[in-house]
């Protein structure tokens, strides 16, 4: 696996390093010791999967706050997906900063997103899937959200008018 570090502090691009031959290739997509080299330690205690039917479909920015702040690590299993971040790290050099990283089921890559990041993705094609792997449990009375269109941080998407949930409509800006 090849690490890669974002542009915000603690998140990385995961790639992996496929060995080939005439069947096809064989690559690790997950080493604890590996990643304990860059500081994530992470016990993965919940795996969700999100099943996206139309191009276009905008999930987030979601997050949880403490005692119920999730790690993560985003991979897309079928489709192509714009991957946003979001640090709410106070303490963090690069608070109230974004990212954004393409992850496709053809790279397959996968974006660590450490605790206190909110996340939220929109989709590049029909029929996405996405797989999670979290640190925590969901937690509703820990579950948050920040509007997709938040002026304070101007997010650059890559669809103009999304297809949004209802509740994620409603959540309050920055």
């Amino acid at each position: 696996m090849i690490l890669k570090q974002t542009d915000l502090k603690d998140a990385y691009i995961i790639e992996l390093e496929p060995i080939t031959d005439e069947r096809g290739f064989f690559a690790r997509a997950w080493c604890k010791s590996d990643f304990k080299k860059y500081g994530i330690d992470i016990d993965i205690k919940q795996c969700n999967v999100s099943y996206n039917k139309k191009k276009g479909t905008l999930r987030g920015m979601h997050y949880q706050v403490a005692p119920y702040e999730e790690a993560k690590f985003v991979r897309v299993i079928h489709g192509a997906i714009y991957d946003v971040i979001i640090d709410l790290r106070v303490d963090s050099p690069t608070y109230l900063e974004w990212t954004s990283v393409e992850l496709t089921a053809q790279k397959r890559n996968m974006l660590y997103i450490p605790e206190g990041f909110a996340h939220g993705f929109q989709t590049l094609e029909d029929d996405t899937e996405v797989f999670y792997q979290m640190g925590e449990y969901f937690h509703s009375e820990s579950a948050r959200g920040i509007r997709w269109n938040d002026p304070s941080f101007n997010i650059k998407w890559k669809i103009e008018e999304p297809i949004i949930s209802e509740k994620d409509k409603t959540y309050n800006f920055w």
